[in-house]
């Protein structure tokens, strides 16, 4: 979120690298390239109707986001308070959405929209574990119309845009695909993963987190979370957002259903290790004590040795959630963040023993951060 200013430096690096290549390219006379005839002109109205699109959707869009300022943030090695910034977007006539990880540290927030409007904020909930927040405005521009959660999964190949604020540049744009879907996204020093997390190819940079990724309609993709650099960022799933924001802004808070496993997908190597057939399903590693799993689930046993890597042996191999196939840790993560609460009891299809068997369990409650 904050800029750091090896950060800035290379930016503006990279910046004057590309005009000084611009310039020096327009110094030297140029071999003839141009196309005669119609192929020419099909091609120039090819690139307009393009950049008439993006145009389109950038008009539509960026007045309805915003630049979140975040102040009385402590630095952990001087203990001294700074300032950090990020983005958002309006999600109604009196809240904001912008990333759990832009406010949290902070003492106060304030807005400012593209038209330079500014607006005091109050926070009204946030959520650790999806990285998403919500903020009450005094002051919301006309112009400055809601944004929608799409309500279709989105999908590879797709044309998508990152709108935000990168290093504090305000109104930016950058453009994209859908790079993959149903990520899930760990985090250092986070004890769950993030969820049914898209990935996109468009340019995310510090500052942009808790910006939209918006499809060609302008409608919310994600909320984006983090650029991981090479062409690789990734955003907080409509999906999960539809589920969490109106939760924050009723109560202040969600809930996030909790089993109590560390598991690892099936794979080949693992499959070979425990004698299985097929290399589908989510092996039981270990099941926390008092949890949902405690009783109902068996974790592994012991590991081995093979080409180098400890593999987990024994234990429960996770297939089906109330009949849904689980055949990998993404499939589990994205069942349970999108499709249940806490308190719903779930029939569990098990693999034990080298027998199929169902098992019931009641989910619990993630534990308060």
């Amino acid at each position: 979120m904050n800029d750091s200013r090896l950060g800035r430096r290379s930016f503006l690096a990279a910046a004057s690298a590309g005009l000084a290549g611009a310039v020096a390219g327009c110094a030297e006379p140029q071999a003839d390239n141009s196309i005669e005839g119609d192929s020419a002109s099909t091609i120039d109205k090819e690139n307009l109707a393009a950049g008439s699109a993006f145009t389109d959707l950038y008009d539509s869009v960026i007045e309805s986001v915003t630049q979140v300022r975040v102040f009385g943030i402590t630095n952990p090695d001087s203990g001294a308070k700074g300032r950090g910034q990020g983005s958002g977007f309006v999600y109604d006539d009196r809240h904001v959405v912008t990333n759990d990880h832009v406010i949290s540290n902070g003492e106060a927030a304030d807005l400012q929209y593209i038209t330079g409007d500014w607006t005091d904020t109050r926070l009204v909930g946030r959520d650790y574990y999806s990285d998403l927040a919500v903020l009450e405005v005094n002051h919301v521009p006309e112009s400055a119309t809601p944004l929608s959660l799409t309500e279709q999964r989105p999908v590879v190949g797709q044309q998508v845009a990152a709108m935000g604020n990168p290093f504090g540049l305000e109104g930016s744009m950058t453009t994209g695909i859908v790079s993959g879907v149903d990520r899930t996204l760990s985090v250092d020093d986070r004890p769950f993963p993030f969820p049914n997390v898209v990935q996109t190819d468009a340019a995310v940079n510090p500052g942009n987190s808790g910006g939209p990724l918006v499809d060609l309609d302008g409608n919310v993709v994600g909320v984006v979370n983090s650029g991981g650099g090479d062409n690789v960022a990734f955003a907080i799933s409509a999906a999960l957002a539809e589920r969490v924001i109106p939760s924050l802004i009723e109560t202040g808070s969600y809930d996030h259903s909790y089993v109590g496993i560390q598991q690892r997908t099936v794979d080949r190597l693992v499959a070979e290790a425990n004698d299985l057939e097929t290399a589908t399903g989510v092996l039981v590693v270990s099941v926390a004590n008092g949890s949902a799993a405690d009783g109902v689930l068996r974790p592994s046993t012991r590991t081995v040795q093979r080409r180098g890597e400890r593999l987990p042996v024994g234990g429960d191999v996770i297939l089906e959630l109330n009949g849904e196939p689980i055949p990998d840790r993404h499939a589990l993560s994205t069942y349970l963040a999108l499709e249940t609460s806490p308190g719903e009891t779930l029939s569990v299809g098990l693999r034990r023993d080298g027998r199929e068997i169902t098992r019931t369990l009641t989910l619990g409650t993630r534990p308060s951060i």
